[in-house]
């Protein structure tokens, strides 16, 4: 049969219109989110939360188990598994495009977003598993999810039903005293941290915003990051199930996972800034400088360590060096018989805090000229470097004429002595240095000396500390604390 122009026309026509049927209906039927400009997202009926597991041990572990566990409970669950380097002996993991291995240490022969974690999570929403735990029950993470969203904590947990299931802790972190303290949580369920195994769930923005997102130990590097941002996390009334075949099952693994955990953690602590931790029953745990290391600090110019520009004060390990060293010299010097005097910045924390000053970088004391000859150690330094039976070494200063003692060969920390010698009644010295305190001063304030505590031990200062330190640095400077450059970085930041 012969068509004419007018039949193929209405023929084109049903098939454009089939065609835009068909397409439209093709659109109805897809996720909103696909048709939307920008990063791709989870279809708002699939899963809302990734699964990731990043705290565990390479050389044994339960990740195929925990890992097949929530696939059984949703074959499309995004489960993403994280390590520094690949795991050895490989993982079993299911060559599934929803499971994934993401590597964080960046290599040569891979783009720079296969090393950041952020690249393999697309859902809104991501649960941090431990090793250890397994999903038995369906529904848990849309609980937690719920939960989330109908609190005011950033982060919920539920514990996980092994032999250290999660509790609550409090937890402050000082940055400007280099120190956290965890405690018992006063206000559980609702807390700072936990201690024990947890699933974590939180937003992904919030978790990627932090700086550092995933370093391990990831429970204590969260949540050192996350109270400083005044989140809180609350425990839920919701428990995940333990692994039927528990990894670390030997004592073996066990003392290689403890020994392997302690240097991770301290390695995170010495990034992050904390030098040192209390835990919760007073335990005092450092992490920072001691006589076999070098000092925490570098070179101080213009009497500002750098530290301070960082909005930080002395580390505590540094305080601790600087105090036992204090205790050590004073010790030395009052059995030989060498008269000796709180001076300058340190006797203005005696007066002002009973220690060093929170932010001093050293520990001054005058000595009489006329004495030093008593002190063997002191002899020694005039002829050269002396390292004593406790390991401290004592010398001349190469700037100019007074002597030095070092906490240890390696660790220059120190105290210093200023022989002065009386002049007319005025004791005076041989090197003056750009200080505004470096000035003569009656010998009256030193007859007599008087006991004053000073970091934890009794120390002599000047009578009358008060005149005497008004005289060096001005009036009222026992109540007006300030750097020891304030032109050049003031205490109130002005």
């Amino acid at each position: 049969m012969r068509l004419t122009r007018c039949w193929a026309a209405l023929a084109a026509a049903i098939i454009l219109n089939l065609l835009v049927f068909f397409y439209v209906s093709w659109l109805q039927h897809q996720p909103r989110n696909s048709r939307a400009r920008g990063p791709r997202r989870t279809p708002a009926t699939g899963p809302r939360v990734t699964v990731l597991i990043r705290e565990f041990e390479a050389f044994d572990n339960a990740v195929p188990e925990l890992v097949d566990s929530f696939l059984q409970q949703d074959p499309a669950q995004p489960v993403v598994v994280a390590a520094d380097t690949l795991p050895y002996p490989p993982l079993a993991l299911p060559r599934i495009p929803n499971v994934r291995l993401a590597l964080l240490q960046p290599a040569l022969d891979r783009p720079a977003a296969a090393s950041r974690p952020e690249t393999y999570v697309a859902t809104e929403f991501v649960a941090l598993v431990p090793d250890g735990a397994r999903a038995e029950s369906p529904g848990h993470l849309e609980r937690m999810v719920e939960a989330l969203r109908g609190s005011s904590a950033r982060l919920v947990a539920a514990p996980v039903a092994t032999a250290n299931p999660a509790r609550c802790l409090a937890l402050n972190v000082s940055l400007r005293e280099w120190t956290a303290h965890y405690g018992p949580a006063p206000g559980a369920p609702r807390c700072d941290a936990l201690d024990g195994d947890a699933v974590l769930l939180l937003r992904s923005r919030d978790l990627f915003n932090l700086s550092a997102p995933l370093a391990r130990p990831l429970a204590t590097s969260l949540f050192l990051q996350t109270v400083l941002r005044g989140w809180t996390v609350q425990l839920l009334d919701l428990t995940f199930a333990a692994a039927r075949q528990p990894p670390l099952a030997t004592a073996h693994a066990r003392w290689k996972a403890d020994r392997e955990g302690r240097s991770r953690r301290a390695a995170l602590l010495r990034a992050l800034g904390i030098r040192l931790v209390s835990w919760e029953g007073g335990r005092l745990e450092w992490f920072g400088c001691h006589k076999e290391s070098a000092r925490c600090f570098g070179t101080v110019a213009s009497d500002t360590p750098s530290y301070l520009y960082e909005g930080r004060w002395t580390p505590p390990c540094c305080l601790r060096a600087l105090r036992e060293t204090a205790r050590y010299v004073v010790g030395v010097l009052e059995a030989a018989g060498v008269r000796y005097w709180l001076e300058g910045g340190s006797l203005l924390g005696a007066a002002r805090h009973g220690d060093i000053i929170p932010w001093d970088y050293d520990v001054d004391l005058g000595i009489y000229l006329e004495d030093v000859g008593n002190c063997e150690q002191l002899r020694g330094a005039e002829a050269g470097s002396v390292v004593d039976e406790r390991g401290f070494v004592w010398e001349k200063a190469v700037e100019g004429d007074f002597f030095r003692v070092q906490y240890s060969e390696s660790n220059h920390l120190h105290v210093d002595l200023w022989p002065f010698y009386p002049r007319n009644g005025v004791m005076t010295k041989d090197t003056w240095l750009d200080h505004r305190q470096d000035v003569e001063f009656p010998e009256h304030f030193l007859q007599p000396l008087v006991p004053l505590p000073f970091a934890g031990f009794m120390a002599q200062a000047p009578n009358n500390y008060r005149r005497f330190l008004e005289l060096k640095f001005g009036p009222g400077v026992i109540e007006n604390p300030e750097y020891p450059n304030p032109a050049l970085l003031s205490l109130t930041g002005g």
